[in-house]
C-alpha cells in the first residue's frame, strides 16, 4: 500500500510498520479529529502533533468499524468513545434511551458527530475529547 500525503512508511489502517530486518514493530500514531471544529483546531495547533501522526478528518474520511474496534480494544466501551453533546444527540431524544453497547457502537458509525473528538492514539495509550487535562497528557505522551 501506499502511503497518504508526505508522511513516509507503509501504512495499513492506523498502523505504521518500522523496523530493520529481521525485526517489526507495529506503531499507532493517529489522530481523529474534526476540521470545521474549533475545539479540534486549538488543540491540534497546540500539541503541534510530530509528522509520525497520521491525522484522519473524520467527516471526509469515515470511522471504519475495524478503527472504531480498535479504539475500543483501548477503552473496552464505546460509551467513553461517544460524545453526548453532539446536537444529533439532542435531536434524536437519545439523552432519555437507555442505550447499550451495541447502540453506542452503532450511532458512531452512524454519525461522524457522535465520536467524540479529538481521539489521540499514540502506540499503546488513547486520549479521548477535549479535557485541558486529556490534552496535556497526550501532548506530554507526544514528547516522551
Amino acid at each position: 500500500m501506499r502511503s497518504r500525503g508526505k508522511r513516509p512508511g507503509i501504512f495499513l489502517n492506523f498502523y505504521r510498520i518500522s523496523g530493520t530486518a529481521g525485526q517489526l514493530q507495529i506503531i499507532m500514531k493517529k489522530i481523529y479529529h474534526l476540521s470545521t471544529c474549533d475545539t479540534c483546531k486549538k488543540i491540534l495547533a497546540e500539541i503541534d502533533p510530530p509528522s509520525s501522526f497520521i491525522l484522519q478528518e473524520i467527516k471526509e474520511t469515515p470511522v471504519t468499524e475495524e478503527q472504531l474496534e480498535e479504539m475500543y480494544n483501548f477503552t473496552n466501551s464505546y460509551e467513553a468513545l461517544f460524545s453526548k453533546r453532539a446536537r444529533l444527540y439532542k435531536e434524536k431524544g437519545l439523552k432519555n434511551e437507555d442505550l447499550d453497547e451495541e447502540a453506542y457502537k452503532n450511532l458512531i458509525l452512524e454519525h461522524y458527530t457522535f465520536l467524540k473528538r479529538p481521539v489521540i492514539i499514540n502506540n499503546d495509550k488513547i486520549f479521548i475529547g477535549n479535557s485541558a487535562k486529556n490534552v496535556e497528557a497526550a501532548k506530554k505522551s507526544m514528547n516522551e
